[in-house]
């Protein structure tokens, strides 16, 4: 013997986001990482799955390490691709007692104006 259920055309029922009244057909399925939850939610509380839910569900290929690597050679040289420029005190100023190694081009200059004030 098979159950036979009534047809949802008119059954009002109540949204279990936020309480208020709509027909049973009008609801939605809330899904939680692909699972549904039982939670049946109007059109305004329903929200579609986050893409970040789905992180660990499909594999990623993403190597971080490189095979025969050479170091750079012009992190040396004074022109080169590192030019390293500290500009705080006591790191900088390659002159220091401290770090006598450390280059520092970072000189500030700067100058005061005058203003003429007319006052009539």
């Amino acid at each position: 013997m098979s159950i036979t259920f009534s047809s949802a055309k008119n059954t009002i029922a109540e949204c279990d986001r936020c309480g208020f009244q709509y027909k049973l057909k009008e609801l939605k399925k809330l899904e939680e990482s692909g699972r549904s939850v039982n939670l049946l939610v109007c059109s305004t509380c329903w929200e579609p799955e986050h893409p970040q839910d789905d992180l660990g569900k499909y594999p990623v290929f993403d190597p971080q390490a490189v095979r025969n690597p050479r170091p750079d050679t012009s992190y040396y040289t004074v022109s080169g691709s590192r030019m390293i420029q500290w500009g705080w005190n006591p790191v900088g100023g390659g002159n220091s007692y401290y770090n006598p190694d450390t280059p520092n081009d970072l000189v500030a200059t700067g100058s005061v104006g005058a203003v003429n004030v007319v006052i009539s």
